[in-house]
């Protein structure tokens, strides 16, 4: 048993891990062991380590640390898309090796082993496809087409020049600082992609994302059916209950079926686990950016108007404030005032986002974007 305590505790100190690190800035972690290990991981082991290289070596291995780090996080690199192959490649490697043995099987017939690799095939086009793509790089000679396709709504975008292309910068268009360029209808930049997510691979990213929840999803229910099948071909449930006088009931059951799965498929219970952990993360990924696709919002954008709803609260806080003198000498006193005074969560601040057409035509913008319709050729001048 000492193992598959072992097993146990390792699948979970990996879970609590995973989840930290992606999901601890996320408002339901807040004031969370989850959120305090998520700095830790992200901020605090790093800031130690620099502090200690620096007391045990010098500040020459300080500066060449931050070089490095200055590579990975602040410029284009293929770190992450080599560390998607790896980890791609080295799964199926697992897979084939421990569960193509047993396929066919009792639950599984044997077109799944090429189904499977036809399935893993697809994913990494989708992951080529969206790194290699165009994102929607706006420059001189598309600009103008670019200023065409979005309106300023003088909230969270207005009319200005990027400081660094030196060129009128549409709205929803954002300056990537690390590839150095504008783009069209920003999201965010995706190091595993090595590239930006703007307005022409939106629709790719997303596709991606789905795709690999799909092929996870896929891999552990094809591993679970063919450790069902091996438990059903031996008569293990049978065995227990005949021959060890288990009683045949979950309870009774469950026990003694974990401690010999854990035993005889250590490896594909440990796949598994692992496809499910990221699967669940790949799916809330997705439902996420899939959420901003329905409210024609991005990534970019959502921090913008977070900044606008905060200054828009703070203004109204301050007007608010200003009425508190004019409401006592106007025959109310000052504890009437005070008390209708709206706090700061009560202040209404509305979210007035123009480029939210509807769920269809948002889809559609999503799928076929402005800038590959022959519409978008056309235009040459700025609207007015």
């Amino acid at each position: 048993m000492e193992v598959e305590w072992i097993l146990l505790c390792h699948g979970m100190v990996t879970l609590a891990l995973v989840v930290s690190l992606l999901c601890g800035q996320w408002p339901i972690f807040q004031g969370t062991i989850v959120e305090r290990l998520h700095y830790f991981l992200t901020f605090g082991a790093y800031d130690y380590f620099l502090r200690f290289v620096r007391a045990v070596f010098c500040s020459k291995c300080t500066d060449a640390i931050l070089s490095v780090e200055y590579y990975c996080c602040n410029r284009p690199n293929p770190i992450l898309q080599i560390l998607y192959l790896v980890i791609i490649s080295i799964t199926y490697y697992l897979i084939v090796k421990f569960s193509f043995p047993y396929i066919p099987s009792y639950y599984l017939s044997g077109i799944h082993r090429y189904a499977s690799l036809l399935a893993v095939a697809v994913g990494v086009l989708l992951f080529l496809l969206t790194s290699f793509s165009d994102p929607g790089i706006i420059n001189v000679g598309n600009v103008s087409q670019h200023l065409s396709s979005y309106p300023y709504d003088n909230m969270i975008y207005s009319e200005k020049e990027c400081p660094t292309c030196k060129i009128p910068k549409p709205a929803r268009s954002k300056h990537c600082s690390i590839c150095d360029r504008c783009v069209a209808r920003f999201d965010h930049h995706c190091g595993w992609m090595n590239n930006c997510i703007g307005e022409r691979n939106t629709r790719y990213f997303m596709a991606f994302l789905f795709w690999h929840f799909l092929l996870c999803l896929y891999g552990t229910v094809a591993i679970g059916l063919i450790v069902a099948g091996k438990l059903q071909e031996l008569r293990i449930v049978h065995i227990l209950t005949v021959y060890y006088g288990v009683e045949k009931s979950f309870l009774g059951l469950a026990p003694h079926i974990a401690q010999w799965l854990l035993g005889s498929y250590d490896t594909q219970i440990l796949i598994m686990v692992f496809l499910s952990i990221v699967g669940m993360l790949l799916f809330g990924f997705f439902g996420y950016h899939a959420k901003l696709c329905l409210s024609n919002t991005t990534t970019n954008e959502t921090f913008k108007w977070q900044e606008c709803i905060s200054r828009q609260r703070k203004l109204n806080e301050a007007d608010s404030c200003d009425a508190f003198p004019r409401a006592s000498t106007s025959g109310t006193s000052k504890w009437e005032a005070f008390f209708r005074r709206s706090s700061p969560d009560e202040v209404d601040v509305p979210k007035n986002n123009i480029y939210d057409r509807g769920f269809i035509h948002n889809v559609q913008e999503v799928i076929f974007p402005h800038s590959t319709r022959r519409s978008f050729i056309g235009t040459k001048s700025k609207p007015g």
